[in-house]
């Protein structure tokens, strides 16, 4: 029995195909890049706030969170929309979960990639948790209020 590899690499050194599979893997994003690229989706839709913070010293949870608020929940969902599609075209990456999006109205909407986490809060959300409080041991990288 032939095995699925040796028929690409024979493929491959014919010319006539190419494993896009090694290619995708080779461009999973390092945590830092994938952090920064949600960061400029939540920014070019102009989410207020914004923050990344550094957890890589003080829990297992993730390596980086990425903190900002929405004026409504429209732009929440918008902000959201904005970071899945610009990280799924950009890196063929979904999030590993979602919180939030079903029932619409808790004012917190949660992406987790993994080694990034996500938190998209209304105002009145993002203050009565106070989440970056809860992290002030964490290294803060970005802030734009």
């Amino acid at each position: 029995m032939v095995s699925e590899s040796s028929l690409i690499e024979s493929s491959a050194a014919a010319g006539g195909y190419h494993d896009r599979r090694a290619s995708v893997a080779a461009e999973v994003p390092a945590p830092l890049t994938l952090a920064q690229d949600i960061v400029d989706c939540a920014a070019d839709r102009n989410a207020a706030d914004l923050m990344l913070l550094d957890i890589q010293q003080t829990s297992v949870v993730a390596d980086y969170f990425v903190i900002c608020s929405g004026n409504s929940d429209r732009h929440l969902k918008a902000l959201v929309g904005a970071i899945v599609d610009g990280i799924r075209e950009k890196w063929q990456e979904k999030p590993l979960r979602t919180e939030g999006m079903a029932g619409g109205g808790s004012g917190w909407l949660l992406l987790d990639y993994g080694s990034v986490v996500v938190h998209v809060f209304s105002p009145e959300a993002r203050d009565y948790y106070r989440l970056e409080r809860l992290w002030t041991e964490a290294t803060t990288l970005l802030h734009m209020p």
